[in-house]
């Protein structure tokens, strides 16, 4: 499919239209064999080019025209900003000026959730989502490693390890740190991609998922790769991919995804949940409602929405409704151009009345944030970790003409304190960063805080 041709929009979270970046156009293809940091230097533009060009800056000024939730953009002449910068695209030589002068005009709203990707971010995202777009697989890339990593100071370091995975019985453990895969360079490749991004306030989620999609492959298939372990020596290994965690699941015009969530009981009573997506209504909210019932008499509960990018806000207002007694509460409201929408928390008859402590990250986004930003300003939760993705807001993402995405937010969102995650994202209680010497000390040490806390009191 011709991909200017297949435009495609997505009205969902921001996080959840970040993870969906490289699959709205179809025919992306695979990632293996495109690194950025072997690309020649552009070319200088074409007129049918720079012609594309014009047509995607014209295409994100009306949009946000249109689309923005305050008609008057806070008081800015917007048309006269089309003045200024228009022929400033008809000047661009290369589609990094052309991309600069997009950027500077979505900056001049002073806002930090409008975006526009490069389509070499594209080609690192698709593969997050399990999304295969070669048909031709039987498997597209719905194999994994069992590895989950985060990009921190621009290491690529393993968090968490999925037990019986190809890379737990390969004995990766939590702080070694991912060096290569395949024939790209990590380090090189988060360099390159975090200065394409250096203005998103968003960069450490989409750094993170950048290099979990590269761990995403046709069941079946080898992925060579070379890791550092916590001696400091480099290991090479060849994983086989397996079938991913969890059970596919589809809303609207999404790519589908896996969504799978675990309940455990820790020791010194008590009781944890996590899951990876407010997704999967039918098969999440029955487990978590399970599990919340069993922990009525637990001394204390933890959430787990690490890496958790969002999903359903109408989740969130239901599995809070385990902790807030009385009506009327709220996580807090969203304004959209048609009017307000508050996130009204749903109680129940018997609610959990212990400690409640909730696990955060640069991932956990969008109704995550919401979750985990409305119960810390209602002084019923204790957050720790990092500070949220600030990727709180329900948004599109649409194909321009050139090939690169255009981000844009449709409405605007206030927690219970009055705080505008936005751009900004939950600040966690206690803040502890998962670094590789942590890692390798302790496995989990944002969950060791949370549990010692816990204890403490």
């Amino acid at each position: 499919m011709n991909s200017f041709n297949a435009i495609r929009r997505f009205p969902l979270s921001a996080a959840l239209a970040i993870m969906v970046l490289l699959v709205i156009v179809q025919g992306c293809g695979s990632t293996s064999g495109t690194a950025i940091d072997e690309a020649p230097a552009p070319p200088p533009l074409t007129a049918e080019q720079t012609s594309l060009n014009l047509d995607s800056f014209d295409m994100v000024w009306t949009t946000i025209r249109d689309k923005h939730w305050d008609p008057e953009l806070g008081g800015l002449d917007w048309p006269a900003v089309k003045d200024e910068l228009r022929p400033q695209i008809e000047a661009a030589t290369t589609m990094g000026e052309a991309r600069g002068v997009m950027i500077d005009l979505i900056h001049r709203l002073g806002q930090s959730h409008f975006g526009i990707f490069p389509a070499s971010v594209y080609d690192d995202a698709a593969a997050s989502t399990g999304e295969s777009s070669d048909e031709d697989k039987p498997h597209g890339r719905d194999g994994a490693t069992g590895l989950d990593v985060r990009v921190r100071d621009g290491q690529t370091l393993v968090v968490a390890v999925q037990p019986d995975s190809p890379a737990d019985e390969a004995g990766v453990k939590p702080g070694w740190e991912l060096l290569s895969v395949g024939e790209t360079i990590l380090a090189t490749r988060v360099e390159k991609l975090a200065a394409s991004m250096q203005d998103k306030s968003s960069k450490g989620l989409m750094l993170s998922m950048s290099m979990k999609a590269r761990l995403i492959g046709g069941i079946g298939e080898v992925m060579p790769m070379v890791l550092r372990d916590g001696s400091g020596q480099e290991v090479e290994l060849e994983l086989e991919l397996v079938e991913g965690r969890g059970t596919k699941t589809t809303l609207g015009n999404l790519p589908a995804v896996r969504v799978w969530h675990e309940t455990r009981t820790l020791p010194g009573d008590i009781g944890y949940f996590r899951f990876n997506f407010f997704l999967g209504i039918m098969e999440v909210m029955p487990a978590y409602n399970e599990a919340m019932q069993s922990f009525l008499d637990a001394k204390a509960i933890i959430i787990d929405l690490r890496g958790n990018p969002g999903g359903l806000g109408a989740m969130a207002m239901g599995m809070s409704g385990w902790f807030i007694e009385g009506r009327g509460h709220q996580l807090g409201v969203m304004t959209l151009r048609t009017g307000d929408l508050k996130f009204i928390i749903n109680p129940r008859a018997n609610r959990f009345q212990g400690l409640l402590a909730l696990l955060v990250d640069d991932l956990s986004a969008s109704t995550a944030e919401i979750m985990a930003g409305g119960l810390q300003d209602l002084g019923r939760a204790k957050l720790f970790g990092v500070t949220s993705a600030g990727a709180a807001l329900p948004s599109v993402i649409d194909k321009l003409p050139n090939g690169d995405g255009f981000q844009y937010a449709i409405a605007n969102y206030v927690s219970a304190g009055g705080l505008e995650l936005e751009g900004h994202g939950v600040k966690p209680d206690f803040e502890i960063v998962a670094t590789r010497e942590l890692l390798l000390q302790e496995g989990d040490p944002v969950l060791k805080a949370a549990i010692a806390w816990i204890e403490s009191q």
